[in-house]
């Protein structure tokens, strides 16, 4: 996934850099990086957080980085922020989001062959770079911010620092949000809300989707307004958003406990205690167990000093063994007890498998699960929210090869919870986890709880779903 933040101030603006990059951390823990400017140009870091915290990682250079005027980002894949030379100045840029047709806007810029990318893993091309190389064929920033978000298919948000603003866009269907705070002599714009109160700023505007807007040290202004169609991921309040931030103005932990709450007003299973998979799982169940009137406990505790979000390594190896990690039992509120897990997803299910076959290693007689989101049918491809190589990989999708092949002509109808089909691949996931009962959410009812409409909504992982398709000028295939 990935988080971004930045600050236009008055004054020295690095500790409040330092602080709000560092509450993306939840986003990545691949790359980390600080840029600010000053009266000697940028001074930039970048660090590998691999195997360390954020903080950890930049606390030793915070000394070298002085000005007014910064990006912080947090990535899951490729080095940044990228400092740009142009015929439009020198600047530095930040992205996050996923470029579906990178391969083929590379291909087109290199029929220019004056252009060259240099920030290269291995064969690939830094996605990041690939957008200042779209920016840079415009005659001013805002032209060229407009056109790279016109002719990027999937998602693209940014921030780009200049000697003397920020320009901040969401992207164009406004999948991951962007957020402006301000302050007494400083303006902050973000990606979670929660970077905001500890440093002292106030949610000034939502950026809408598609919406570029220039900031500095005295307010912000609006370059291009807000598009009508939005699909903002509706996994940011499931999943990988943090409990304490707001998209749209909707709480992510208020999300939480309403989808719980609608999982037990659809269930009735009978049990002596209801848990939540920690961490995104814990809002669930705290929202299952109000409405049941069962008790909530915590199973398992998290050792959160020094493991990950177990999504975010790429090896499936690695995952596991953050996974197994992480998760501390607690025997005595295992033992002999019928116990019902909220979960936010299922993924893969691989780490959730070793999981439930733990609970019952320490006495569990029973184990529901109560997953807060629908199957994931399909793949995304609008975001990097998992780094799975392929949607195979999915825990519905290998149900569904064992009872239909590798066919996807009936996903739909395996997408539709009123079909048989539906049953069968739930009931062989159940099957494949060792769970005594699998529910999954219903879509209409996490619809319901974010409290937005479904066609603000990007549902495509659950059911499929995309915004009607149209043309908008040449290179350029549609919304998807």
């Amino acid at each position: 996934m990935g988080g971004l933040y930045g600050i236009a101030s008055k004054k020295d603006c690095v500790a409040d850099l330092f602080y709000g990059t560092d509450y993306h951390s939840h986003l990545g823990t691949r790359r980390g990086g600080l840029v600010v400017r000053n009266g000697r140009g940028f001074t930039r870091f970048i660090k590998d957080i691999t195997n360390a915290q954020f903080r950890t990682k930049f606390e030793d250079d915070l000394p070298e980085l002085k000005g007014s005027l910064g990006l912080g980002v947090i990535s899951d894949f490729e080095d940044q922020p990228l400092i740009i030379g142009s015929h439009l100045g020198t600047y530095a840029l930040v992205t996050v989001g996923r470029i579906e047709n990178l391969d083929s806007l590379a291909a087109e810029v290199f029929s220019d062959r004056a252009t060259h990318f240099s920030e290269m893993s291995g064969d690939a091309i830094n996605p990041t770079e690939l957008v200042a190389t779209l920016i840079n064929r415009e005659a001013s920033f805002e032209d060229g911010i407009e056109y790279a978000q016109r002719v990027i298919e999937g998602s693209c948000s940014l921030l780009l620092l200049t000697d003397h603003c920020i320009y901040a866009a969401r992207d164009r269907l406004g999948r991951t949000p962007l957020v402006i705070g301000g302050k007494p002599g400083a303006y902050a714009v973000t990606l979670e809300t929660c970077a905001l109160p500890n440093l002292d700023y106030e949610i000034e505007e939502y950026l809408g989707p598609g919406q570029v807007v220039r900031i500095t040290p005295d307010g912000f202004e609006t370059l291009k307004p807000p598009g009508e169609t939005m699909q903002i991921c509706a996994f940011l309040w499931v999943y990988y958003g943090y409990p304490a931030s707001n998209y749209e103005d909707i709480n992510v932990e208020v999300v939480r406990n309403r989808c719980g709450a609608a999982l037990a007003k659809a269930d009735d299973c009978q049990v002596d205690t209801v848990a939540g998979i920690p961490d995104s799982g814990t809002g669930h169940a705290i929202g299952y167990a109000n409405e049941a009137g069962v008790p909530y406990q915590r199973p398992f505790v998290k050792y959160t000093p020094t493991w990950p979000r177990s999504f975010m390594p790429q090896e499936q190896r690695i995952r596991d063994l953050v996974a197994r990690m992480k998760l501390i039992p607690i025997r005595e509120l295992i033992r002999g007890k019928r116990l019902l897990f909220c979960e936010d997803s299922i993924v893969r299910g691989t780490q959730l498998k070793d999981t439930i076959q733990r609970i019952y290693d320490y006495g569990a007689l029973e184990i529901h699960m109560r997953p807060a989101c629908p199957p994931l049918v399909y793949g995304c491809k609008f975001l990097n929210f998992s780094r799975s190589k392929s949607e195979l990989d999915l825990a519905a999708r290998k149900a569904i090869k064992e009872l239909d092949g590798e066919s996807e002509e009936q996903l739909a109808e395996y997408a539709d919870s009123t079909s048989e089909r539906y049953r069968a691949m739930v009931d062989r996931i159940k099957q494949r986890l060792g769970l005594t009962s699998l529910k999954y959410q219903e879509l209409g009812d996490l619809v319901a709880a974010i409290g937005l409409p479904k066609e603000r909504l990007c549902t495509y992982c659950w059911d499929g779903a995309e915004p009607c398709k149209r043309g908008q000028g040449p290179g350029v295939r549609g919304e998807g």
